[in-house]
């Protein structure tokens, strides 16, 4: 079987041998698509975010190169062009990333790049993307902030939601699974993703029901990795819900050092980002835990040709099911392939940069997860619906599921394009279009 050829660059130099990539030459000379491929490979993100995502760009890109992904992704690589990717680590901070950006531009001559789950990234990365004119996706960042301070953008694109929607998705299920909710504690990390989660959450169930009080608000700071003072502080506090918004080793480490002190006995606590860990807490968390995956990915993603082709590929190669980032990257790298493909270039070339940017603005185009529209964000932001539900560990098989999952569409849980989250929550959500 024919490899993905890719390249990483020193960032990862670590992972080099152990993930076996050729090295490409350092210039776009020899007729293939190069991607630049951004995610954690190391640090406190890369386990349960960084590598899942790797892997699912892995599977996608070996798939698109050898011919076999179901219709409509059967013709290679991109536009019948061989892929070539060239593998970055987010881990580093904004300014190296930024660092790392232009070297992909300027010395390893991409001819796009998909990446980064850090919404701090992100906002360094895009203005550099349209100073460079490079097509940029972001497939996991959830900031809500990417179209406010880039305004008009060219070649910045977001095939993941807006960590509005996790929110907005989050009390909704809430209110409608008939919980107790006369009060709520918070946790989250103190940065502005945690800052800006527990802003929309905190309106829109007090949008929903109004009255409920805040039992108490933690933020302790970003992979701090030990919780014991704010697990006393929300234990003491007997809140009904608890609300969090932590990603990746912090998740993980509050949800077994809460497990272990009965945090989440006899309440509820939602977990925007929890689904990334359904096969890694391996029964250590509480049935009934509330876990979200930022849109329709992972286990919730719809049965259709090209989820079940992804779960079956995802599985063969790595021995365990894709999570919601891998569903993630494999759904921008779709993207970008149905955008190129929709210039009408011939089959065999590489358009121009700008030809790609224009097709890919308003695109639809069919995903893992089922059809994304690019409708927000003057066609440069994914709409698409979110799903909640609660973790269920068979201790006979050894298996995790989602029980009493809900479903939300885009057009529920999204503030109209040109309305902040803020203003359309204010407002008690004005043309929400909820079943």
């Amino acid at each position: 079987m024919r490899r993905t050829t890719s390249r990483i660059v020193p960032t990862a130099v670590a992972l080099a041998a152990s993930l076996a990539f050729a090295a490409p030459a350092l210039a776009a000379d020899n007729g293939k698509f190069r991607i630049g491929v951004v995610t954690f490979l190391s640090g406190g993100a890369a386990g349960p975010f960084g590598v899942p995502s790797l892997n699912g760009a892995k599977v996608l890109v070996d798939a698109l190169n050898e011919g076999k992904l179901p219709a409509p992704y059967n013709l290679k690589g991109i536009n019948g062009v061989e892929i070539e990717t060239v593998i970055v680590d987010e881990n580093g901070g904004a300014t190296k990333q930024v660092e790392e950006f232009r070297n992909l531009a300027e010395r390893h001559k991409v001819d796009a790049v998909i990446g980064y789950i850090s919404s701090g990234d992100c906002l360094a990365i895009a203005p550099v993307a349209e100073e460079l004119k490079m097509p940029t996706v972001f497939f996991d960042c959830g900031t809500s902030r990417l179209f406010e301070e880039n305004k008009a953008p060219t070649y910045v694109f977001r095939t993941g939601l807006d960590a509005a929607i996790d929110n907005i998705g989050a009390a909704r299920y809430l209110v409608d699974s008939g919980r107790k909710l006369d009060s709520v504690a918070s946790i989250q990390q103190n940065y502005a993703w945690g800052h800006d989660s527990w802003a929309d959450f905190s309106a829109a169930i007090q949008q929903l029901k109004p009255g409920v009080k805040v039992a108490t608000e933690q933020l302790p700071k970003l992979f701090q990795g030990q919780y014991g003072a704010e697990i006393s502080a929300i234990s003491v506090s007997r809140p009904d819900v608890i609300h969090s918004s932590f990603w990746g080793g912090d998740m993980e480490a509050l949800v077994l050092q809460g497990a272990a002190r009965g945090l989440f006995d006899k309440r509820a606590a939602v977990l925007t980002c929890g689904e990334s860990a359904l096969d890694r807490f391996k029964g250590q968390a509480p049935n009934g835990l509330i876990l979200g995956a930022r849109g329709p990915f992972g286990a919730f993603a719809p049965q259709n040709p090209l989820s079940d082709w992804f779960r079956t590929a995802y599985r063969g190669k790595n021995e365990i099911e894709p999570t919601y980032p891998a569903f993630k990257m494999a759904q921008a790298i779709l993207g970008l392939k149905a955008a190129v493909e929709k210039t009408g270039a011939k089959p065999g070339t590489i358009p121009a940069k700008e030809a790609v940017a224009k097709s890919f603005k308003g695109l639809n185009f069919e995903s893992v997860s089922g059809t994304v529209q690019m409708a927000r964000a003057g066609g440069h932001q994914a709409l698409q619906g979110i799903a909640y539900g609660e973790y269920s560990f068979d201790a006979k098989s050894g298996k995790a599921t989602l029980a009493n999952v809900r479903h939300y569409s885009g057009e529920c849980v999204t503030p109209p394009d040109g309305t902040t989250a803020a203003a359309w929550i204010k407002a008690g959500f004005p043309g929400a279009q909820c079943k």
